[in-house]
């Protein structure tokens, strides 16, 4: 019974959250899809700095890892994903007929510059490596999640409901941005909600493996939850603020600054209601 139940929690934060924020996500996509590029990278931000990397230097205490550990870990995760964005920039090159090594496939701040094949070139950059990075992390996220689902739900059914729950509002906020992400990778509404929940459904393989060997993957958390950080501090800084870096009037500059703090108020604010 116990593993029914977490089964159905981790299912529920994990999947659940990827729909709700897709409730939000599409009906802001159409209108607001450039302020939306501000609100997801304030999201993923303070997922990483708010959330993600205070729970796991919290875990390392009881799991005793130390601090330098884990920003190793960190270091190690952003290279990752660096690296990775570089092998899929290569494989994409080869693809378009073998470029020179110089072809502008590199973050372009775009003051004032609308060349077609620089926008191109920028955009399919993003769409391979962003779409990557947010999927890698968001899979690792949610199997750390699993995991602490699991644990509660093992010491106390009541405390795994509210775990599920909270973890369900928290993700939400991020979710969001993963979905801006996904969308401009795949052009394809119902793919990216497709791929985004089947990364969300990852936390229920944690959850098994959380009933199943929960005290012995215990002091990994710390680590999940580092790597995950660092795939949406690489996605936030090197996809979707240099979208952003553009000359702009001081209105409009404003307006992207007011959703870039709005992300970040949607991460706080969800958080603490969840914690209560």
């Amino acid at each position: 019974m116990t593993l029914i139940s977490i089964l159905v929690g981790t299912l529920v934060a994990g999947i659940g959250s990827v729909w709700l924020a897709a409730l939000l996500a599409y009906a802001l996509l159409s209108r607001f899809t450039q302020h939306l590029l501000s609100l997801a990278a304030g999201a993923l931000l303070a997922t990483a700095f708010t959330r993600l990397l205070p729970e796991a230097f919290e875990l390392s205490v009881e799991a005793g890892v130390s601090a330098q550990a884990l920003f190793a870990a960190l270091l190690v995760g952003l290279v990752f994903f660096f690296l990775l964005d570089k092998a899929e920039l290569w494989h994409h090159g080869h693809e378009h007929g073998n470029e020179p090594a110089h072809a502008p496939h590199t973050h372009s701040h775009d003051h004032g510059s609308h060349a077609p094949h620089a926008h191109e070139d920028h955009h399919g950059h993003d769409h391979l490596s962003g779409g990557w990075a947010v999927l890698l992390g968001d899979s690792v996220h949610a199997f750390g999640d699993g995991i602490l689902i699991a644990a509660a739900f093992v010491a106390d059914p009541r405390l795994g409901v509210a775990a599920a729950l909270a973890v369900m509002a928290h993700e939400v906020p991020h979710h969001v941005g993963d979905l801006v992400v996904l969308r401009q990778t795949l052009n394809n509404p119902r793919a990216a909600l497709f791929k985004l929940s089947l990364a969300g459904g990852v936390s229920a393989i944690g959850g098994v493996m959380g009933y199943l060997l929960v005290g012995a993957l215990h002091e990994y958390l710390p680590f999940f939850l580092v790597v995950a950080a660092s795939s949406f501090i690489y996605v936030a800084l090197a996809d979707l603020i240099p979208q952003l870096q553009k000359r702009l009037s001081p209105r409009e500059t404003a307006a992207q600054v007011a959703w870039l703090f709005a992300g970040i108020a949607l991460v706080a604010t969800l958080g603490e209601w969840a914690q209560h």
